[in-house]
């Protein structure tokens, strides 16, 4: 298998220089040339599969230049660190099933992909005897995530921004309170999206990228998103009573990785009848989906800060495949995108989009009522994400086909939201007892890039 780039001007390249390289060298994000397809009686074979196996057979697919016997090896010891047996395991409540994501070490779906990608990174390093500055933006979850997948790993550094003030509290703890030296938290005084613009400003730095070997976390990195495709293909079967029956997952959307992972499953053969596409007040995608709308606007502070995004990194990916596989197309919308605030999609475009997406817009009142009716009526206690989803498909999905929502975080992580709709705290995993109390340590710069280019020179060296 081999990589190229949406923008169409790097030679193809392997899995595993494909993850080292992280965002793909010509600004563009990497994508394999061909989806795999899966038939039927494989996906049948796969059914009873634990998450394990499951994984090795969709990645395998994808990384055939590592041996059999490493990929194995670097999936068991990821997912080790999960503490329910099915590592994503799926409830029914509410006539939902919930795909609870949130079974890692930081309580969210990020590690999913975080635990395999800090383990495939220290592989590679050892192989190549190369050392790495990880540079990544978080808007909550991917921060605390990458810094547990690398934590005390030889040869690696990792520097991950956040917007100051603009996380959960327990999700800023989670990243400040880990003091291994090779950890450096960096709190911007601004939003994700100018986090997520320095990242990839400071990754467009070709040598400067080449000086100080910086690898890629976000889900710009190929790998993460392929870890991902796992969990919709053992959901599926454990809903769908027949291979071949069709389901809907409704994904809270922030950045399109998680649910750009849900189309890839879907090209590949899994029976999707649509994504439904579930975001807050900073609904661009939401949008672009049911009115051809993309363009950016102001972000608005929610009570689901991880979808607080306007410029979505993986929606690239996913406008590849709309425009035909064109890179020259999607060269010039997106190198047209800061100053037009805009691209725009033919009608044509806008009736595929909509046989593959639903999209559903819920703001912070609407979330809040979730909560607290979903708890009134099943018992479970939903985080504000989730619930955004929740939210979106008893709204949109009312025709019988089973839906499965994707439960991206543990309550805990978001109590202040719980509270104010339930009246009372989630009750706290063994990992957030006492954090609080906990030393940490963070530096607070400005959004500006000549701060940050600075800070990574002195801490790198």
């Amino acid at each position: 298998m081999r990589y190229i780039s949406t923008r169409g001007t790097i030679q193809p390249i392997r899995f595993k220089d494909a993850v080292m390289m992280g965002l793909a060298t010509d600004g563009g994000l990497l994508l394999p040339e061909t989806i795999p397809a899966i038939d039927r009686d494989t996906l049948a074979a796969w059914k009873t599969l634990p998450f394990q196996e499951l994984a090795f057979r969709i990645i395998s697919r994808y990384a055939d230049d590592i041996p059999a016997d490493d990929l194995r090896s670097l999936i068991e010891r990821s997912y080790a660190t999960f503490d329910h047996p099915d590592v994503t395991p799926v409830v029914e409540r509410g006539g939902l099933h919930i795909l609870e994501l949130f079974h890692g070490p930081t309580l969210a779906f990020k590690d999913v992909a975080l635990q395999f990608l800090g383990n495939l990174f220290e592989y590679l390093l050892q192989e190549r005897n190369e050392r790495m500055n990880i540079v990544g933006a978080t808007s909550g979850d991917t921060g605390s995530a990458a810094i547990y997948g690398v934590r005390g790993k030889e040869n690696i550094n990792i520097f991950i921004l956040h917007p100051h003030g603009k996380t959960s509290p327990v999700q800023a703890l989670q990243m400040t309170t880990v003091l291994d030296p090779n950890v450096h938290n960096i709190a911007v005084r601004g939003t994700f999206d100018d986090c997520q613009n320095i990242v990839k400003s400071l990754f467009n730095d070709l040598p400067f990228k080449e000086r100080y070997a910086l690898g890629a976390v976000n889900s710009i990195n190929w790998a993460r998103v392929l870890a991902q495709v796992v969990y919709y293909f053992l959901s599926y079967f454990r809903v769908a009573k027949t291979i071949g029956d069709e389901v809907v997952f409704s994904v809270p959307t922030g950045n399109f990785g998680d649910i750009f992972a849900g189309y890839v499953a879907k090209r590949m053969g899994l029976p999707i009848a649509r994504l439904l596409l579930a975001t807050n007040e900073n609904n661009i995608l939401a949008r672009f989906i049911n009115d051809g709308d993309y363009s950016l606007s102001a972000v608005v502070p929610t009570v689901s800060p991880s979808m607080d995004i306007q410029l979505a990194s993986n929606f690239e990916r996913y406008v590849y495949y709309l425009f035909g596989e064109d890179p020259a197309r999607v060269r010039e919308a997106f190198a047209t995108l800061p100053a037009r605030g805009r691209i725009v999609f033919s009608d044509a475009e806008m009736e595929h989009v909509r046989t593959e997406f639903l999209a559903c817009s819920v703001n912070q009142q609407e979330t809040v009522d979730t909560i607290a009716s979903f708890n009134r009526e099943t018992g479970y206690l939903l985080d504000p994400h989730t619930a955004v989803g929740v939210r979106a498909a008893r709204q949109l999905v009312t025709d019988g086909t089973p839906v499965i929502c994707l439960a991206t975080a543990h309550p805990a992580k978001f109590a202040d939201a719980v509270v104010r709709a339930v009246g009372f705290e989630p009750p706290r995993p063994p990992s957030l007892m006492g954090i609080e109390d906990l030393p940490s340590r963070c530096e607070v710069l400005d959004a500006r890039i000549e701060q940050i280019r600075t800070f990574i020179e002195e801490k790198a060296r």
